[in-house]
Formats: structure tokens, C-alpha cells, sequence
């Protein structure tokens, strides 16, 4: 049934081509975001490639109540997928208190302003961060909970209020998506990961080098107890990962209160299998140097996929050849991201 969805962080990575997905299934999209590590662009190429525009694009904070009441007073939502947020670990731990009060207080505003409109459904960004550097994998949604640093502690928080809300309003359904590493980029080269400075996550470090504006990339350790000493996670292409959000969407309703899911392909890749790739994908040389390990960093995280396999029929679609080669296209398309 088509609804009408609030996106926050709707121009970011993961919710453009959320947005993309949204429109795709028939649903009207109203974006929340303050552009802080986006841009007012990806929702230009979000209507180009859907066909369609989406219904509004509000420029705000997602802490601020006046700003969301003002959404929510605009709009007939219908439910909300929830995005915006601080997600860099090593940035993190430098500045947690900046975290927490984006990510925890941005979260805690969002559930107050829909609980006074009368919105109900919430599909939460999540992170397989929050298994913290555990020795099991593959990770099930039943693995414990160890996060080793501010972000992965931030959306660690987020559940457990998210939780004991359900608990208290018992019409509030919540699904909080336990995503492992989204990488790659719309197939169309259209929409990408354009992080504003440098970097936090590999793969665009890893484009931007081959296209010549960063010299070298840092590999955070090679001592880790894994094959080739370097970490290893399970990447999944944001493609992907955005219709997760949208198949969340879709099965809401089926239960009361809060379920858990992990979005994850079950399958792992080093740092050093995901340079090889992308050199093999992109014909483009990359240089590294091995510095010391990253504080927050663990050695593995590789989801288990079952349990949403199981419920909803998902299944990622993408390999690791796929993602580089997107992020590629995108890149070679826009050497400066969305800048003009």
C-alpha cells in the first residue's frame, strides 16, 4: 500500500537511493536533512533516475522539535525511516559527546515528535557496529551486544530506547536494520558516496585515489587475528541495502513492537581482498601503507542473513566486484562528486 514516508537524512548515501527504492514502489518521499555531510543535489538525481520527484525536501536538524513538528504538521506521514546520524568510528572516539548528542538526541526528538502526530512505524538505521569485537561469526541478531566505541555505543542506545518505548506505547512498530558495510553506488553512476573531507569509509577513499585525489590509502592494522592480518567485514551494496529499507517498509504491519534484522550478504572480505578487487574492477593502480590500528576497530564482523531471509524473502543481490565497479562508474562520472 503506498504511504507517505518521512526520510531523515534522505540526501545522504544510504537514504538517496532509499528515496530511489521508495518512489520506485509507488510511495510519496519527504525528506528531512540538514546537508551536513550531504547534498542538496543527490535528490535532484533521485527524481532523474525514479521518473518521478519526490514530494518535498525540508532543510533542518533532526534535534530540532520545531523543524519536525513543522514536517509533520505539512505532511500526512505515514511512517518514517530514520538515517540521519553521525556514522564515522574513528571520528567518534575523538569527539563521542558530539555523537551521542546527534545520534541519541536526534533519535529520542524524532520518536517524541511522532508520537505526538499520531505516527506509528519507524524503521531504524542501525549498524552491525554494535556486536563489537566479538570472537563468533557469522553474527546472529542474538549474538550479544559489546560495542567498542562512541558510534557503535550511539546506536546501541538508540535501541535499547527504541525497546523499552515499544514496551510503554504499544501501537509503536519499530524495525531497527543491523546493516553490515554498505559500499558501491547506483548502477546509473548517478548517485554515489560523496562524503563531505575526507573519507571515513574505505570505498570512496578507495575511488578517490584512482581518480587521482588522494594519494595513498591507509590499511588501520595488519596484525589482526585474520588470514591476511587485515579486518575483515561484510560488505553489501547500498542497492542493496535500500531495498531492505523498502521491503521493511513493506512488512511493518506484521508484528507489534520491535523486531531486529541484520542486512549482510554472510560473506566476508579483507581489507586487502577489497583493494585487490577494486584494482582488478578499475584498472587503476592502488598504493597503501600500514599504519597502526584504528582505535574502535575490531577484526571481524560478517552478518548472518537468515533470520530476514527467512521472514521476508531478502536476500542481497550484489557481490564485492559489483560494488567496486559501481563506486567506480560513479566516480569516473563525477570526479568531484556532486560538486559542479
Amino acid at each position: 500500500m503506498p504511504r507517505t514516508v518521512l526520510v531523515t537524512g534522505g540526501a545522504g548515501f544510504i537514504g538517496s537511493h532509499t528515496c530511489v527504492e521508495l518512489l520506485a514502489s509507488g510511495h510519496e518521499v519527504v525528506v528531512l536533512d540538514d546537508h551536513s555531510n550531504s547534498s542538496p543535489e543527490a535528490l535532484e538525481r533521485v527524481a532523474k533516475i525514479a521518473g518521478r520527484p519526490i514530494t518535498a525536501a525540508h532543510v533542518g536538524d533532526v534535534r530540532d522539535r520545531r523543524a519536525l513538528d513543522a514536517v509533520f504538521t505539512a505532511h500526512p506521514i505515514d511512517a518514517v525511516i530514520h538515517f540521519a546520524a553521525k556514522k564515522a568510528v574513528g571520528e567518534s572516539v575523538q569527539i563521542p559527546l558530539t555523537y551521542y548528542d546527534i545520534n541519541v538526541g536526534g533519535t529520542t526528538a524524532l520518536i517524541s515528535a511522532m508520537h505526538d502526530h499520531g505516527v506509528h512505524r519507524l524503521v531504524f538505521s542501525s549498524s552491525c557496529s554494535v556486536y563489537g569485537d566479538t570472537t563468533t561469526v557469522p553474527l546472529t541478531e542474538a549474538s550479544p551486544a559489546a560495542p567498542t566505541n562512541p558510534y557503535a555505543t550511539s546506536k546501541w542506545t538508540c535501541e535499547r530506547i527504541l525497546a523499552d518505548v515499544c514496551q510503554h506505547v504499544p501501537e509503536l512498530r519499530v524495525l531497527a536494520l543491523r546493516y553490515f558495510n554498505p559500499a558501491g553506488a547506483h548502477p546509473t553512476g548517478l548517485l554515489g558516496e560523496d562524503p563531505h573531507g575526507v573519507p571515513g569509509n574505505i570505498m570512496p577513499y578507495l575511488t578517490q585515489i584512482a581518480v587521482g585525489r588522494r594519494e595513498e590509502l591507509s590499511v588501520f592494522g595488519d596484525d589482526y587475528p585474520t588470514p591476511d592480518g587485515t579486518g575483515i567485514r561484510d560488505y553489501i551494496h547500498v542497492v542493496d541495502v535500500a531495498e531492505g529499507h523498502r521491503a521493511a517498509l513493506d512488512r511493518i504491519d506484521d508484528q507489534p513492537g520491535m523486531l531486529i534484522l541484520n542486512l549482510g550478504t554472510g560473506r566476508g572480505a579483507s581489507v586487502l581482498d577489497l583493494v585487490r578487487t577494486f584494482q582488478e574492477v578499475s584498472g587503476r593502480p592502488i598504493p597503501y601503507r600500514v599504519t597502526g590500528r584504528r582505535p574502535g576497530d575490531v577484526a571481524e564482523l560478517v552478518a548472518d542473513p537468515s533470520k530476514v531471509a527467512a521472514a521476508w524473502g531478502w536476500r542481497a543481490r550484489h557481490d564485492l566486484a559489483a560494488m567496486c565497479r559501481d563506486a567506480w562508474r560513479f566516480q569516473q562520472q563525477n570526479p568531484y562528486g556532486y560538486a559542479p
